[in-house]
């Protein structure tokens, strides 16, 4: 699935610059992704206890203000929530190496593709990528909960992500 995201979206690309046209201009593709960020965060919660995290997850946060968020500039949010699913990507990828039920792996490793996919196709966005520092999302927790990983997660995507698109969608749909 998280595979399926980046392919959609490179086979939208034109003339070697990204044109996130579909993603940002069909509703419907990013109502998907909300969708099944709400059934990977409702599938993890029917696994068996999970037992805390050893190391704890560290998380961004993802709230917003609307009224703050409408008065940045379109790259100051593209790489604020980059540096989002950056952090979150390491949260997950540190989760992974800690939880060896199989239902809580296997809910895991499909959050880790969704949330890597979403990282790469910001990155190629047509902007120049910049590099990923590391503190670059000052707001961060530490969570030992595994389910407050997939709660950021499908935050992230209802939130920053649904009104990013929706941005770009100005600019790039008639």
């Amino acid at each position: 699935p998280g595979l399926l995201l980046l392919t959609s979206f490179l086979l939208h690309m034109e003339d070697g610059h990204a044109s996130p046209t579909r993603l940002v201009c069909d509703n419907r593709l990013i109502q998907k992704y909300i969708g099944e960020a709400k059934d990977m965060e409702k599938r993890v919660g029917q696994c068996q206890v999970l037992p805390a995290l050893s190391c704890p997850a560290v998380l961004p946060l993802v709230d917003i203000s609307l009224q703050q968020w409408k008065s940045k500039l379109i790259e100051t949010k593209r790489r604020e929530i980059l540096c989002d699913l950056a952090l979150l990507v390491g949260a997950v990828a540190g989760a992974q190496g800690q939880v060896t039920q199989e239902c809580g792996a296997r809910q895991l490793g499909q959050l880790y593709r969704h949330a890597n996919s979403f990282l790469l196709l910001l990155q190629t966005f047509g902007w120049e990528a910049g590099p990923w520092e590391p503190g670059c999302s000052p707001r961060s927790m530490e969570q030992t909960h595994i389910t407050s990983i997939f709660l950021t997660y499908r935050q992230l995507v209802q939130g920053k992500l649904r009104f990013f698109f929706h941005d770009l969608a100005k600019d790039l749909c008639q």
